[in-house]
């Protein structure tokens, strides 16, 4: 199969778009005819490597991928060759007690596509049958690709984790990026009002076609947290998006009493300021979330499906420009999600 790949650690150098041996289906697996993937920035970290990291090379990159069922594994029943399928990237073992708790983002032996297993920037990958969502016929599988991780993130982020209600305020910060425009839109789903904070016009008028309903542009107004406070009639946010970091001063001054800080990444640095008198005198919460369960993954694709949710696009590549892809991702141009078509 053709696939991109890398040998060794490093800049978008490293990406080859060579022949590799397809994967077979094991037992309870199905192969699937990946026809789109999409980026994350996680792709890029895992490219350059971190301390510590273990992956078998040569790695293939990417977490996302719709396609077709090729070949069903050993005992797998109730699924047809041909069939349209989009790909949930968060891999629970299915045995032990979160797993069967159904909290399989939680599970012991953890894995992600892409990360810790060979992933979808490639003509085929082969999955746990249970990691398989059905496409309606026709579907796009760019759409498709495009949504997976991203909703089930800021899905669970925002459903499960900061419980958000119908009513209440959320602030995004960070206008572009893929988990923060599903945010945008899973907010208003919800019933929320949603404030974005964001670096420029260009991606400010994206989350405003998502459903944004107030703009704070950080450049004109770097003290955010204060034009929050004028837009809430200084209650404040009761839920904050916050997956930088190096914004949790201000998070933590624009959040209302009792509020809820979740974060599902770290973009500006693994550390962080937190100025915890902030914490206790506003009762705050500081809720970590990583992906989502499978549970969740069924019932938010249902609404992309639908046409209820939709991914924010932004340019197509062919899988074999993988490299130029990243750069681009890596230079933060993208407005929405850089895909490649298989």
């Amino acid at each position: 199969m053709k696939t991109i790949l890398f040998h060794q650690h490093g800049g978008p150098e490293v990406l080859e778009y060579t022949d590799f041996p397809s994967p077979q289906p094991a037992p309870g697996e199905i192969l699937v005819r990946l026809r789109a993937a999409s980026l994350n920035r996680l792709d890029l970290w895992v490219r350059a490597g971190w301390p510590g990291i273990k992956l078998q090379y040569p790695h293939i990159p990417g977490a996302d991928g719709a396609g077709e069922v090729a070949e069903l594994g050993e005992g797998v029943n109730g699924w047809e060759i041909g069939e349209p399928v989009a790909i949930n990237a968060n891999l629970g073992c299915g045995e032990c007690a979160e797993c069967l708790r159904g909290n399989d983002n939680r599970c012991a032996r953890w894995q992600l596509l892409g990360e810790t297993r060979r992933g979808t920037y490639a003509e085929f990958v082969s999955v746990p049958a249970r990691q398989l969502f059905r496409l309606p016929p026709g579907f796009d599988f760019r759409v498709a690709a495009a949504a997976g991780l991203i909703f089930l993130t800021a899905w669970h982020s925002l459903t499960r984790r900061a419980a958000l209600s119908a009513g209440e305020t959320v602030v995004v910060v960070g206008a572009s990026g893929g988990v923060n425009t599903a945010s945008i839109q899973i907010a208003k789903f919800l019933g929320a009002r949603v404030i974005v904070i964001g670096s420029d016009e260009e991606k400010l008028s994206l989350a405003k076609s998502l459903g944004a309903d107030e703009l704070i542009n950080r450049q004109q107004t770097p003290e955010w947290h204060k034009a929050v406070f004028t837009l809430t009639e200084k209650r404040g946010a009761e839920v904050i998006v916050d997956n930088v970091g190096v914004t949790y001063p201000l998070s933590l001054r624009a959040a209302a009493k009792g509020g809820r800080i979740v974060t599902v990444g770290n973009t500006g640095g693994p550390l962080v300021e937190i100025d915890n008198r902030f914490v206790f005198s506003k009762h705050l919460s500081l809720l970590g979330s990583t992906m989502g369960t499978l549970a969740d993954y069924h019932e938010v694709m249902r609404l992309v499906t639908a046409g209820r949710l939709r991914p924010a696009l932004d340019r197509s590549f062919p899988l074999r420009e993988a490299r130029a892809a990243q750069e681009r991702l890596a230079r933060g141009q993208q407005l929405g999600k850089i895909t490649l078509e298989i």
